[in-house]
């Protein structure tokens, strides 16, 4: 899975100061969980934000922004962030900021069972 290191540098630096802070590797990429939540990814060169859903309609409209599909839907709780929009480390935060804001809110997946071997 490749992924932009350089990218992932730079969101571990900017989540260095968060408590609970967990690397998964998911969506062709890292993924940085905060609290046990999924906050913000780096998929190949791209940022893949975790954001509020109800902000979705006017983020989609910012340039070098597009969305996440799955599966044939629509995630309006995520989107794709081109390198090109997040040159600046002002930009950069702009985007780490709103995944962190959504983050305090969101709600962390289900945990799945562990698997257990069969006993004979």
């Amino acid at each position: 899975m490749a992924y932009d290191e350089q990218l992932a540098n730079r969101v571990r630096e900017a989540l260095a100061d968060m408590p609970q802070v967990e690397e998964k590797i998911m969506f062709k990429g890292i993924c940085f969980m905060v609290d046990g939540k999924m906050c913000v990814c780096v998929s190949g060169e791209e940022l893949m934000c975790r954001i509020d859903p109800a902000l979705y309609d006017e983020l989609i409209e910012k340039p070098g922004v597009r969305e996440m599909e799955m599966k044939g839907k629509i995630m309006k709780g995520y989107v794709y962030v081109s390198p090109d929009v997040i040159k600046t480390n002002k930009d950069f935060r702009y985007w780490i900021d709103l995944c962190l804001a959504f983050n305090k809110h969101a709600k962390a997946s289900a945990k799945k069972p562990k698997k257990t071997a069969a006993k004979e």
